[in-house]
C-alpha cells in the first residue's frame, strides 16, 4: 500500500510530469561525474518513483557509475522558465525498455517539442536531440531521497524533503 499524500509540491510533480528537459548525473568511485540527457521520464505513486530513459550506447560511462556505486542525480528543467528541480538517490535500479514504456517516450518526446519550441526551437531540432534506437534504451528507476529547488534566485538549494520522508 503507498501513501496518498504526494512526496513532493504539486509544483514540482507538475513540473516532472510536464515533460521537460532531463539530465541524468553520476559520478565513479574517484567522483569524476558522468552525465546524459535522458530521452524520457516517467513519475509514479506522488513521486516516490521516478523512471528516466537513456540511450545506452551514449550513456556508457554514466550506466557503469550508476552500477558501481549505486547513486543518481537527475535534474528537471524548465527551458522557458528555468523552473529546475534535482532529485538525489541511493535507492536506483536499472532495467532494460520494456513494451509499456513506448508511450512515455512518445509523449516525453512530443512535450519537449513543445517545451524547447516555447524558446525558439523548431521541433526537427529536439527530435535530433532525443534521437534514439528503442532497443538501446535502458530505464533508470530511482525512489527519491533527497530534492532540491534548483530554480535560479533565492531558493536554490532548498530542500523539498522532510528528513526520512523520501527513504
Amino acid at each position: 500500500m503507498t501513501d496518498a499524500t504526494p512526496l513532493l509540491p504539486t509544483e514540482y510533480l507538475d513540473l516532472m510530469a510536464r515533460g521537460v528537459s532531463v539530465i541524468v548525473a553520476s559520478a565513479n568511485a574517484a567522483r569524476v561525474p558522468s552525465l546524459m540527457r535522458a530521452v524520457g521520464s516517467h513519475v509514479a505513486d506522488g513521486g516516490r518513483e521516478v523512471t528516466v530513459y537513456v540511450s545506452r550506447s551514449q550513456a556508457g560511462p554514466l550506466l557503469d557509475d550508476i552500477a558501481a556505486t549505486g547513486q543518481v542525480a537527475v535534474v528537471f528543467s524548465s527551458p522557458a522558465s528555468h523552473q529546475t528541480l534535482q532529485l538525489k538517490s541511493g535507492r536506483v535500479s536499472l532495467r532494460p525498455m520494456e513494451v509499456s514504456d513506448l508511450p512515455r517516450l512518445q509523449r516525453y518526446r512530443e512535450s519537449m517539442e513543445q517545451e524547447v519550441g516555447a524558446v525558439g526551437f523548431p521541433p526537427v531540432f529536439t527530435q535530433a536531440m532525443l534521437a534514439h534506437r528503442i532497443d538501446d534504451v535502458v530505464a533508470i528507476v530511482l525512489r527519491p531521497e533527497h530534492a532540491f529547488d534548483q530554480s535560479p534566485g533565492p531558493r536554490a538549494g532548498t530542500p523539498l524533503l522532510k528528513p526520512g520522508v523520501g527513504t
